[in-house]
């Protein structure tokens, strides 16, 4: 969990950076595609978890 708040962090970061700056497009996009990896990861991770319990 704590890695994937960390890489939110420095995707959100990127994204700032890259939206303020002029000529820093490409942060802004590697922000936005380091976010979308996080999450889908984190959602694939999830749904693993999930089927392994047992049933009552």
């Amino acid at each position: 969990m704590a890695l994937f708040l960390l890489l939110v962090l420095v995707a959100v970061v990127l994204g700032i950076i890259g939206a303020a700056a002029d000529g820093m497009g490409y942060l802004l996009v590697i922000g936005i595609v380091l976010f979308v990896a996080d999450v889908a990861f984190f959602a694939i991770r999830g749904s693993r978890r999930a089927g392994r319990r047992p049933i009552r």
